[in-house]
């Protein structure tokens, strides 16, 4: 049983379903001030966006794009990260962030205690800082490269992290993610369709540890004196969990078991080229199948189709479709999954989870 001390997983992690308004709008609900926001218009063809408190309401970098990243204008994007959710500009130049009638959702997450220090390993130590909630286990780090093999970049989360993402701030480069489920050798990139099964050293041929990740010199995650963000994920019980699973190609489909009903799933074929990351949610549409997904690797709208769905579950989560995307028969896929509510959890009343 996958008992949790998290018995409310929507005070760190919450989905945020809002429409826009072309106005100064400020979106509520979220239940608490986000730190990090993932964010994509889910009807026109437009950028998902992505915000957080080191780079500023400001920053923006695209997950779909290689782009450095940039500032939004004074009447266009996030204006300020706020106690129970954001407040949107006017979006005068059309972003996709607050276009007037268009679908909009947010993924937000919570870290909140500020920390700051040096880097360690190789090289020439430099500076870090960032945001990190220990209890959800999750961190914001931004870190200035060495340009040399083995440099060690604090993550501050106390464990081991089972998935990370890197973007060059400053240049046109790949994102580039660590997942625990593909070792040390592998990565893969979130604004493309690649495989994992070529070797690299991007991440030294090191595990991360419970204090640092590792990183060879590759320019773009260590760049000599350029800066950095990496979004850091930890696996709790019970709130979290990321993994890897093997399709059927059947619509009686994989069962992946968390511990927990997921609020989000994030999930990409790690065999096949030519494949997309996918993003599902509690809140599109709502109730199963879930047919709702977007692509991080893609500014395409939101799709609704038969293809590529799921279930989600009390205790995980079962694809429901023969689609190569989700389901390739004997392929595998690794997964990040957040809780919307625990199996059980052992502190509060220790209600179990309902079924969707």
């Amino acid at each position: 049983m996958a008992y949790s001390t998290i018995s409310k997983p929507s005070l760190y992690f919450n989905t945020k379903l809002y429409t826009g308004n072309g106005a100064t709008q400020a979106i509520t609900g979220v239940g608490f001030q986000p730190d990090f926001i993932w964010a994509k218009d889910r009807d026109t063809s437009r950028h998902h966006y992505l915000a957080d408190v080191i780079r500023g309401v400001k920053g923006r970098l695209r997950s779909d794009a290689t782009n450095a990243e940039y500032t939004a204008g004074a009447n266009d994007g996030f204006d300020s990260f706020d106690s129970d959710g954001f407040t949107l500009e006017a979006d005068s130049s059309s972003l996709g962030l607050n276009e007037n009638g268009s679908s909009q959702v947010s993924w937000n997450w919570k870290a909140g205690t500020a920390v700051s220090g040096n880097t360690t390993g190789s090289g020439t130590y430099k500076t870090y800082t960032g945001s990190v909630n220990t209890t959800a286990g999750f961190s914001i780090i931004k870190y200035v490269g060495n340009g040399t093999v083995g440099h060690q970049i604090p993550h501050r989360l106390g464990v081991a992290p089972n998935m990370i993402i890197i973007k060059h701030m400053s240049a046109s480069e790949n994102w580039f993610v660590y997942h625990s489920s593909l070792g040390n050798n592998k990565d893969l990139l979130l604004n493309l369709t690649n495989d994992a099964s070529s070797t690299v050293t991007t991440w030294n041929s090191t595990s991360p540890t419970s204090t640092v990740w590792s990183m060879s010199n590759q320019s773009a995650i260590n760049d000599n004196n350029d800066e950095f963000i990496a979004y850091c994920f930890a696996e709790k019980r019970g709130y979290s969990k990321f993994g890897k699973y093997t399709g059927n190609g059947s619509t009686d489909g994989t069962f992946v078991y968390t511990g927990f009903k997921p609020s989000l799933i994030i999930l990409k074929d790690i065999d096949n080229a030519g494949e997309n990351w996918f993003i599902f949610d509690n809140k599109r549409p709502g109730y199963n199948l879930n047919a709702n997904h977007l692509n991080p690797n893609s500014s395409t709208t939101e799709t609704n189709s038969s293809a590529n769905t799921i279930d989600i579950v009390s205790h995980g989560f079962k694809a429901r479709s023969t689609n190569n995307g989700t389901n390739r028969s004997g392929a595998n896929f690794i997964y990040m999954a957040i809780a919307e509510e625990p199996l059980v959890a052992n502190v509060g009343a220790s209600i179990p989870a309902t079924a969707r």
